[in-house]
């Protein structure tokens, strides 16, 4: 899985708020076809990191690669450019409630695209992303008509619609009851055989770790204190490693 290149490459990363040291050095690499879970307590910096990588938090130090650009080099022009080759799954879905699924998908299309590029692709285009969330027939609801799970989805589905070759998941099953979060892991799985997204997944749901996650970094302290697989880490003797595996 792993190229000689990573997709994301984070180097030695530093935020703090005030006295708050949230990220203390902290690195990792993500390849190509990835799935890489971020694994720490409330309140440890996962969302921080995440909001690092994507620029929408400054760091006070240290180095972010994306797709080879050291992202603090790049105006605002060239960051919204790359952020078309990142989708980023918010926590809260972010949709738009006056805004029809079909509009919400859309939107991201009047960012990146032409008018002659949505007048000719844009409507397959949210057409094929509700396929693969499985939601066509939603195409004209609104997002008050929507479950949780259904919100989630349509949610992935604009994520997916400029076809980014990375993914940024925060949170993606919290809110959600465990069958409806199975549901939104194995749908995560299945976009990235599809597509061979790579990934990086903020969460704390052991399930949803166990299902998606090729590899897990546990940011534990601000730092990437232990990585390996899910079956590596729940083997781990190491007292903080093991606090996060109790009764698995």
């Amino acid at each position: 899985m792993e190229t000689s290149k990573p997709i994301i490459q984070v180097d030695e990363l530093n935020k703090s708020f005030g006295e708050n040291h949230v990220l203390r050095d902290f690195s990792l690499s993500l390849f190509e076809g990835e799935n890489l879970v971020i694994l720490g307590k409330s309140g440890s910096g996962k969302s921080v990191l995440i909001k690092c990588i994507i620029r929408l938090i400054e760091p006070d130090s240290g180095k972010i690669f994306i797709l080879d650009q050291d992202i603090s080099l790049l105006d605002q022009d060239e960051m919204d450019l790359l952020r078309a080759d990142v989708g980023f799954l918010f926590q809260s879905n972010a949709l738009y409630d006056s805004m029809t699924v079909r509009q919400n998908l859309e939107f991201p299309l009047r960012r990146h695209w032409t008018k002659e590029e949505r007048e000719e692709k844009a409507e397959s285009a949210v057409k094929e992303a509700l396929e693969d969330v499985g939601l066509s027939h939603t195409i004209d609801m609104m997002p008050v008509e929507l479950s949780g799970g259904m919100r989630k989805r349509i949610a992935l589905a604009r994520t997916l619609i400029l076809k980014p070759k990375v993914i940024l998941y925060d949170e993606p099953t919290t809110g959600l009851d465990p069958i409806t979060g199975r549901e939104i892991s194995e749908l995560m799985n299945n976009i990235q055989k599809k597509y061979n997204t790579a990934a990086i997944i903020i969460s704390h749901d052991m399930n949803c770790i166990r299902m998606t996650g090729n590899r897990v970094i546990m940011l534990i302290d601000g730092k990437n204190y232990a990585e390996g697989s899910f079956e590596d880490l729940l083997k781990n003797t190491d007292p903080k490693v093991r606090d996060f595996f109790e009764g698995l």
